[in-house]
């Protein structure tokens, strides 16, 4: 009798063994978030742009133009042209100032705009499709003191270009420094 309870029991632990997860057959993706706190999903889709410019120098003075030249009846639809027209943080950035300012009450109301001009544009050394931008402007209102005798600025900033499909560049990433 004994030597039935042994192969039965040798039976039984075969049979069970194939319950649980195999090596054979992976776990649910449910299950390896649980065990992991991260749900397996595809990668996220390439992000396109409206535009691009045939080159990287090209498409940084384009977008710093427009995103130094606004008055607060333009802003956030001049920034939401950006986010299209650029990938990655730089989208992100401008979707974000565009939401900030579609209804800044004290922008508006006091007729502040800003104008400018891209003074420089070069490589930053050591590092691959990132630049330093280098521009003068000059803020004003037209309802308001507080920017009367403000002489024009010179601001610094970083932007990083990305090749997109059909060869042109965009901006991937504005990073404004002062």
């Amino acid at each position: 009798m004994s030597g039935r309870r042994a192969a039965a029991a040798v039976l039984c632990a075969v049979a069970c063994a194939g319950c649980g997860h195999s090596a054979r057959r992976p776990p649910s993706p449910v299950a390896r978030a649980d065990a992991t706190h991260e749900y397996p999903s595809k990668p996220a889709p390439p992000e396109t742009a409206t535009s691009a410019a045939p080159t990287a120098v090209g498409a940084i003075r384009a977008f710093v133009t427009a995103y130094i030249n606004w008055n607060a009846r333009t802003a956030s639809v001049d920034l939401r042209t950006l986010a299209a027209q650029s990938v990655g943080q730089a989208r992100a950035a401008m979707t974000l100032a565009a939401a900030e300012t579609a209804d800044d009450y004290e922008l508006r109301r006091g007729g502040i705009a800003n104008s400018g001009a891209v003074e420089a544009v070069a490589p930053l050394p050591g590092e691959r499709d990132q630049y330093v931008v280098v521009t003068r402007e000059s803020t004003t209102s037209t309802n308001t003191t507080a920017y009367q005798g403000l002489r024009p600025a010179w601001h610094v900033a970083l932007a990083t270009v990305q090749q997109v499909p059909g060869g042109g560049w965009v901006l991937s990433d504005w990073q404004p420094e002062s």
